[in-house]
C-alpha cells in the first residue's frame, strides 16, 4: 500500500464464505470415510465431491481446494491402494477437474491453476449403436505429478494407458495437452505439450531446448 493511501478493508462477506468453508470441511472429515484428510487442510463448501467415492480419497496436510473442484473417482477395478492421492501443501485451483478409474497422485507442494483437467482414462466409444455415456470408461492408465509443480490455466492431463510422469519441479504452460511424461526441471508447453525448458544444475538456469547444442 502507497503511503498517504487509506486502508482499505476486507469485503466481511469473504469472512462468512471462509467459515463456511471451514465447517464444509469439518462435516467432511467426521462424516466421510476418507482414506485420510490431513490436518489444516481446506475443501470450499461449493466443491463435488460424493461421500460414495471418498474411501478412495488421500489427501494430506495443508492441502486447498478452491471454488467449484470436481473430483470423479471411477468405481471399478477397485482395489486397497487410494484412487486419488493428493500430497502435503497441494493447491487445487478453481473448476478443476479431476477423474481418477486408477490412480493420480499429486506428490507434494503441487500447484493447479484454475480449470485444469486432470484425467487417467476416457469415455468409450468403440460401439457406434450405442451412446457413448452407456459404454463406461476405458482401462485408462495411472498418472503422477512430481512434488513442486505448476500446472497452469486450462491445461489437460491425460492417460490414455500405461503411466504418465511429471517429474519434479515441472512447468506446465497454460491451455496445454499432456499425454506422455516428461523428466524433472522441465517447462513443458503446447498442443500436443512438448518440452520448452530444462534446469541445468551446472549454470543454475533454465535453459530453451531449441539452444542446446548436441555433439
Amino acid at each position: 500500500m502507497t503511503a498517504g493511501q487509506p486502508h482499505t478493508a476486507e469485503d466481511p462477506i469473504r469472512f462468512v464464505s471462509r467459515l463456511r468453508s471451514g465447517l464444509h470441511t469439518a462435516w467432511l472429515r467426521f462424516t466421510y470415510p476418507f482414506v485420510q484428510l490431513g490436518e489444516g487442510s481446506s475443501i470450499h463448501h461449493s466443491c463435488d465431491i460424493s461421500r460414495a467415492h471418498s474411501p478412495h480419497i488421500q489427501i494430506g496436510k495443508r492441502v486447498f481446494f478452491a471454488t467449484d473442484v470436481w473430483v470423479n473417482i471411477v468405481l471399478e477395478n477397485l482395489e486397497s491402494s487410494p484412487k486419488l492421492v493428493v500430497g502435503d501443501g497441494c493447491k487445487i485451483g478453481r473448476r478443476a477437474t479431476i477423474s481418477a478409474r486408477n490412480q493420480i497422485h499429486f506428490e507434494e507442494d503441487v500447484l493447479l491453476a484454475p480449470s485444469v483437467l486432470v484425467m487417467d482414462h476416457n469415455h468409450e466409444y468403440s460401439d457406434v449403436a450405442r451412446p457413448i455415456h452407456e459404454q463406461g470408461v476405458t482401462e485408462g492408465g495411472r498418472i503422477t505429478i512430481g512434488r513442486n509443480s505448476w500446472l497452469g490455466h486450462g491445461c489437460v492431463i491425460f492417460c490414455g494407458k500405461g503411466e504418465l510422469v511429471l517429474g519434479r519441479n515441472c512447468v506446465v504452460g497454460a491451455n496445454s495437452v499432456v499425454t506422455k511424461s516428461f523428466p524433472p526441471y522441465s517447462v513443458i508447453a503446447g498442443n500436443p505439450a512438448r518440452l520448452i525448458r530444462r534446469f541445468d544444475e551446472t549454470s543454475g538456469a533454465w535453459i530453451r531446448q531449441d539452444m542446446v547444442v548436441t555433439s
